[in-house]
């Protein structure tokens, strides 16, 4: 069933599905130490323009955002996100439990974190009896589907080094962002000052994995080890690293995100015809999020399978693919114009 409950549930890009048959060949060195693994290394520090960086795989995107906080706190360090972050709704109390550090969620009605809503957070450094503030941590795109300019992601940088603390960047559809803006991976990431990323891949055509990019040295210490301890180093590395390398070198990262950032936005202009709708956010990535009442959305749930955003609301929230079709948008918009129509 074809739906736009997730970019979760597509397919794997048929390329993808190549490069892990070739690496499906013959016997190699595991955790790792096997030639795809080194060439998708590669991959990413031309990407991002940088050799001494080392990126590291990890099976999926808590895991991969585990691991970058565990780099980057100690227990008694605090965590500062939007109170819709992944990390905070949808982790199950992962990033707490593995790091022992709190979560310190910060209300926003885009999902974006912004210095001014930062720095009443900022306090209580040095004193022993508080937790010590040590990490922003972001989602680009935000999990409302809203992005953060390069300006944006520099100003919460530039707060955060001024408190000697790092910023995060949950980078899961990071890809979304940088096809909507048109720049680099490197633009979005090392020239605004971000200290730690996350680059996924399973929502954007991958069978599996993610990588995390540390950009300072500190941070990169000891990251191999977290990934041991928080079980994510996969011993037959080859299958999620060999993905990696079509992906980025052949731009079927973007390629991919243009395509469901596309189909996004053609969703909008129908969606915006349906009677009696209101869409809550601004459409800047693959996802809508809209109101209707709940005997038009109960119907529309009846053929085709979505989210529940806000219950109090009714508000839902509907997510392009890197496969999904005109087809599919005409489809589904047709329809749910014939239940506002009957209604």
């Amino acid at each position: 069933m074809r739906s736009f409950g997730s970019d979760n549930n597509s397919g794997v890009h048929p390329r993808i599905l190549e490069a892990l048959i070739e690496a499906n060949s013959g016997h190699a060195v595991a955790y790792g130490d096997d030639p795809w693994t080194a060439e998708a290394v590669g991959v990413v520090r031309e990407l991002l323009g940088e050799e001494s960086i080392e990126p590291f795989f990890l099976f999926n995107g808590t895991g991969a955002n585990v691991v970058a906080l565990q780099a980057s706190t100690l227990p008694f360090h605090s965590i500062l996100c939007a109170a819709t972050a992944h990390i905070a709704v949808d982790e199950c109390g992962a990033p707490v439990k593995l790091t022992g550090a709190s979560l310190k969620e910060i209300d926003t009605p885009d999902g974006k974190l912004t210095p001014e809503r930062v720095r009443p957070l900022l306090h209580g450094f040095g004193f022993e009896h508080h937790s010590q503030p040590k990490v922003i941590a972001i989602s680009q795109t935000t999990e409302l589907g809203t992005l953060y300019t390069p300006a944006e992601i520099r100003a919460l940088a530039d707060l955060a080094h001024a408190h000697e603390m790092f910023l995060f960047v949950d980078g899961t559809r990071i890809a979304n962002a940088c096809a909507q803006l048109g720049i680099s991976l490197r633009e979005m990431t090392i020239d605004c000052g971000v200290d730690i990323f996350t680059l996924g891949g399973t929502k954007n055509g991958l069978m599996f994995g993610e990588a995390l990019v540390p950009l300072r040295e500190e941070l990169a210490q000891h990251i191999r080890y977290y990934r041991k301890q928080t079980t994510q180093l996969y011993s037959k590395m080859r299958y999620i690293a060999s993905q990696f390398i079509p992906y980025l070198r052949e731009g079927i990262w973007l390629e991919n995100a243009r395509r469901s950032n596309m189909a996004a936005q053609m969703l909008y202009r129908e969606m915006r015809s349906v009677k009696g709708i209101e869409i809550t956010q601004k459409v800047e990535s693959n996802a809508l999020f809209f109101i209707l009442p709940k005997r038009i959305t109960d119907r529309l749930r009846e053929r085709y399978f979505f989210y529940d955003w806000d219950e109090r609301r009714n508000e839902m929230r509907l997510v392009c693919s890197w496969d999904t079709t005109e087809a599919d948008i005409r489809q589904f918009s047709d329809y749910l114009k014939q239940l506002t129509a009957d209604s």
